[in-house]
């Protein structure tokens, strides 16, 4: 599972890591949830020979991928996560994995340890040894029945390796970026040809740092949510609430 994530670098150093010509500017985001817009990136259209310019372009994408057929979204779940093991078969994804497959970049994510009855304690996990990270993504378009367009994506997971087992089993898939081309090549490559690339990093690429329960809000959204710390036993009387996840993104709109 990949329920919150974060991209803290600058739109240059975000750019040149997607290989893009260009991003417009836009603030560190220490929180991203979903429903939220994220920033992927999708093969464009072949250059002319000799160009220079990127082949690549970004979409800015509502995280939470709504299929093609569904009528009724207020009655569809919230797909934010697809994991890689069906994506190619379930009905959900199999399109998006043929015709629209993503990078999304990321600083890191979170993700949420739970132990017996305490509450879940959240984990910042990047890079060990830093800078960006790209997760595989899938893109859907979904029309409205008023005739508006609207971008959603996901994101796949696959079990997690051995620096995240022990936090959680599931982990977002890793692209490199001497896979960026194979993976956004949705022209010439099927998904059976990409299947190489859906497995867990390699071990000691993420470090876990355990930080408070303040990334459990999605209000809180500075960068004070990285910190250290620990969380305690939770009140008797606490509401429970599924770990990672804020109430008011479990909603589609």
């Amino acid at each position: 599972m990949c329920g919150r994530f974060a991209l803290t670098a600058t739109p240059d150093q975000t750019a040149a890591f997607l290989g893009l010509a260009e991003l417009e500017d836009f603030p560190p985001r220490y929180n991203i949830a979903p429903t939220q817009p994220v920033l992927m990136a999708v093969a464009g259209l072949p250059q002319s020979p000799g160009s220079n310019l990127p082949d690549r372009q970004p979409m800015l994408v509502r995280w939470g991928l709504i299929p093609a057929w569904v009528k009724d979204t207020r009655a569809f779940p919230l797909l934010f996560n697809a994991r890689s093991e069906g994506a190619t078969e379930k009905a959900s994804f199999r399109t998006a994995m043929r015709h629209r497959r993503a990078l999304v970049p990321a600083s890191g994510f979170y993700e949420w340890h739970q132990s017996g009855g305490k509450r879940g304690q959240p984990y910042w996990l990047r890079p060990k040894h830093g800078g960006l990270v790209a997760f595989a993504g899938l893109i859907e378009t979904y029309a409205e029945p008023g005739g508006s367009e609207m971008d959603t994506g996901a994101i796949l997971t696959v079990n997690a390796n051995a620096d995240i087992a022990h936090i959680h089993d599931r982990m977002p898939v890793v692209i490199h970026p001497q896979d960026f081309a194979r993976w956004l090549d949705c022209r010439t490559l099927e998904p059976r040809d990409v299947a190489g690339l859906l497995r867990p990093a390699q071990f000691d690429f993420f470090e876990a740092v355990p930080v408070s329960d303040l990334v459990n809000k999605v209000a809180n959204t500075g960068p004070e949510i990285q910190l250290r710390g620990v969380v305690g036993p939770e009140p008797e009387k606490a509401r429970r609430q599924k770990p990672g996840a804020d109430d008011s993104q479990m909603t589609l709109f």
